[in-house]
């Protein structure tokens, strides 16, 4: 489990973050990406393909990465306070709650980064 707090506000945790999640499903690791608090906005169309950071590979292809070989979720609350709803974020990524989260991190073997 990753899970990012990060966005545009701290770019260098939120590009660790993404680079981690999509280096563990590369290497064949089972992979549940959270997007919470700033990193929310990457769950919209758009937003990954507007971020740059010098030296980092681009947001869009990390997260492109994950969403082929893993979960992503935006956190509920996350997103109630940004307007964002089902209709609103891209394919493949869903929007869970605390209890989700809480269920994963107990699952056998998971383990927890937080950005």
């Amino acid at each position: 489990m990753v899970k990012t707090t990060a966005g545009q506000d701290a770019p260098e945790r939120c590009a660790q973050a993404f680079t981690v999640a999509a280096t563990a499903v590369t290497a064949g690791v089972p992979v549940s990406l959270w997007l919470t608090g700033e990193s929310a906005w990457f769950a919209l169309p758009g937003r990954a393909e507007a971020f740059q950071l010098p030296h980092s590979a681009p947001l869009e292809s990390l997260l492109a990465a994950v969403l082929a070989g893993g979960t992503v979720t935006l956190c509920t609350q996350c997103a109630a306070r940004r307007d964002i709803t089902e209709r609103d974020v891209i394919p493949g990524i869903r929007i869970a709650g605390a209890a989700v989260f809480v269920e994963e991190s107990l699952a056998e073997g998971a383990q927890a980064l937080i950005y």
